[in-house]
């Protein structure tokens, strides 16, 4: 699919802020913006849905620093999305097979 010129120079502008942000976050970023320009909705419109601020969206769209649950979950309600949060094993426990 072919991304969308908006999308691009958010993530190309959003790129240039972030530094060295960590990835995590940089990819709720990115999947925030991308649902949100594919409801075409601005900043301040997906705001209003989450009873939050335009400017708590853009930290979040930015990817800087941890979003708060609470506020993905809002964000996720008012986009019509499901927010999935698993915790993984990064090394093998007792019993496990190797």
């Amino acid at each position: 699919m072919k991304e969308r010129p908006a999308l691009k120079r958010i993530k190309e502008r959003a790129t240039k802020l972030r530094g060295e942000a960590d990835p995590y976050y940089v990819a709720i970023a990115d999947q925030v913006t991308e649902q949100r320009l594919a409801r075409e909705l601005s900043q301040t419109e997906l705001a209003e849905l989450c009873g939050t601020t335009q400017s708590a969206i853009a930290r979040v769209e930015r990817g800087m620093r941890p979003p708060r649950i609470d506020t993905l979950r809002q964000i996720a309600n008012a986009l019509d999305c499901g927010l999935v949060v698993e915790l993984r094993p990064r090394t093998k426990t007792e019993g496990e097979s190797k």
